[in-house]
């Protein structure tokens, strides 16, 4: 079965097609980056317009580059929630339509499913029951994995995710957008243990995070201390976000009883943190699985393989009628 992946839920455009026997064939992914950096964010109506215009040549792109053409598709899985309502509007639109005037099955997928699944596409890749770390600009969680849609939460952050967090402090420090690459790169070129900042809920007992308090504790530092060097600034907030992030996982290892964690989202692109994760890991005898480097991201790939596996399991089609999620627990997810 070959499926084609739409993901438009926020600032990247991505198409891809997946094939469940000879796996991921083509990808493209279009990022809105540059156009956000100059108001510092996204801007939601500016990212749905996008969306528009880079759609349909990214499809072109990738069918050209797989050799397919419209007719080979089987189905489509298009993004569904959560994110901009806008911008799952555009994805959702052309989805259906496509499939409409194809006379193909359409499904939706719950965006971070897709994260949670991407690292499936690596290899190696994991075997269920893992405990998934996904963390990026707008979620961090820790999920029991048992199976394809058999999620349940374990903890997640009360307040700002880690990637917002990063993407906070970049701004504080006066680094373009986004932050947490930014953070990540001067942070090599700093002194860790320079400053000390607080590990917000890393002894709290429980698996969830918090980020707000140490996002403040780097703005209270810069004010009092406006000759502190960016780069220690930036290496003591990584440090300390790190240590929070695989502290809590590995927690979560030991709670559930599994040798197998999963990290997806943007975040797990961050080299400390896989450093950090598998030096823990290994300690203590489990592996950890991350997607390919350029999978960490928003994608079309984790949309294609996450629908892909849905329709395998004869989860039910749109049938040409949608609605969007902005908002969607996870765990709402009913097994497939």
């Amino acid at each position: 079965m070959l499926v084609l992946g739409i993901e438009s839920s926020c600032d990247e455009t991505g198409v891809a097609l997946y094939d469940t026997v000879a796996g991921l064939r083509s990808h493209a992914l279009h990022s809105q980056v540059e156009m956000h950096a100059e108001y510092g964010g996204v801007v939601p109506e500016l990212a749905s317009r996008d969306h528009i215009r880079r759609i349909v040549p990214l499809t072109q792109r990738v069918l050209e580059a797989a050799g397919a053409s419209l007719d080979a598709i089987d189905a489509i899985a298009y993004t569904q929630g959560p994110g901009l309502a806008g911008a799952l509007l555009v994805g959702a639109s052309f989805a259906q339509g496509l499939a409409v005037g194809l006379g193909i099955p359409a499904i939706g997928v719950h965006h971070l499913e897709g994260h949670l699944l991407s690292p499936l596409l690596a290899d190696p890749r994991p075997e269920f029951p893992f405990v998934a770390l996904l963390v990026s600009g707008g979620h961090t969680q820790l999920m029991q994995v048992d199976g394809v849609g058999r999620y349940t939460l374990l903890g997640e952050t009360l307040d700002d995710a880690a990637g917002e967090a990063f993407d906070k402090t970049g701004q504080l420090l006066g680094l373009p957008y986004p932050g947490g690459p930014e953070i990540s790169r001067l942070a090599q070129q700093g002194d860790a243990f320079c400053y000390s900042l607080p590990r917000p809920m890393l002894n709290s007992g429980d698996l969830d995070f918090s980020f707000s308090g140490l996002k403040t504790a780097v703005l209270n530092l810069v004010h009092k201390n406006p000759e502190a060097r960016r780069e220690d600034v930036a290496a003591a907030f990584q440090v300390a976000a790190v240590e929070v992030l695989a502290g809590k996982a590995l927690r979560a290892l030991k709670q559930t009883g599994f040798h197998r964690l999963v990290v997806a989202g943007g975040v797990s692109a961050n080299t400390l943190l896989r450093s950090r994760l598998n030096a823990e890991a290994a300690r203590v005898g489990a592996t950890v699985y991350y997607p390919p480097l350029a999978l960490c991201t928003d994608n079309g790939a984790m949309i294609a393989y996450a629908g892909a596996q849905r329709l395998l399991a004869d989860a039910p089609a749109a049938d040409g009628v949608f609605t969007v999620r902005p908002r969607w627990d996870l765990s709402q997810l009913q097994a497939a």
